[in-house]
C-alpha cells in the first residue's frame, strides 16, 4: 500500500510543478534528441491549454458564451491562423487540497518554432487574463514539438 501512496504523491508532486511553474516553450525546444515522428511538415510547437470554469469563489461557472468571448478577444488577435477548444470534464486539487471536478476547455494552438519565443509570452499573458477575468487559481498548460502539414 505505502508504494501505491508515494506513487500517487510523485504523480501530484509532478502535476503540481507543471501547473505551478511557467514554462518556457523555446527552451524546452532547444533539445536536440532525434525524434520518431516522421519530418513531413515543418517543425512547430502544439501548446495545450486547460481552462477550468468552476469558480474557487463560489460564484457562477464560466458559460460557453464567455469563454467564445473571452478567446475572440484575448486569443485570437494573437493567433489568428487557427486554434481548436474542445469541451472536456476535469479535475485537479486546488489551494486547499480540495479535488476541485468541473466543465473546461481545452485549446490547442500550432506555431512555428520560429516563433516559440514571441508565443511564449502571448500564452502566458493569456492565461494570466482568464485567472484575473474569472476568478481562476490557474490554467494549465503543456507544450510539445509537433511536425505540421497543412
Amino acid at each position: 500500500m505505502r508504494t501505491h501512496s508515494l506513487r500517487n504523491r510523485s504523480a501530484l508532486a509532478l502535476a503540481g510543478v507543471l501547473l505551478a511553474g511557467t514554462p518556457a516553450a523555446y527552451t524546452a525546444l532547444a533539445d536536440d534528441r532525434p525524434s520518431a515522428v516522421p519530418t513531413r511538415g515543418k517543425a512547430y510547437v502544439e501548446t495545450r491549454l486547460f481552462f477550468g470554469t468552476a469558480r474557487p469563489d463560489g460564484g457562477p461557472a464560466v458559460t460557453d458564451r464567455q469563454f467564445t468571448a473571452f478567446v475572440d478577444k484575448e486569443v485570437t488577435p494573437d493567433f489568428p491562423d487557427g486554434l481548436t477548444v474542445q469541451s472536456g470534464r476535469g479535475q485537479w486539487r486546488d489551494a486547499h487540497g480540495m479535488i476541485e471536478k468541473e466543465r473546461s476547455y481545452e485549446l490547442t494552438l500550432l506555431y512555428p518554432e520560429s516563433a516559440a519565443k514571441g508565443g511564449d509570452r502571448k500564452i502566458e499573458e493569456i492565461r494570466r487574463a482568464y485567472e484575473k477575468a474569472f476568478a481562476q487559481e490557474s490554467v494549465g498548460r503543456v507544450d510539445e514539438r509537433a511536425q505540421v502539414d497543412f
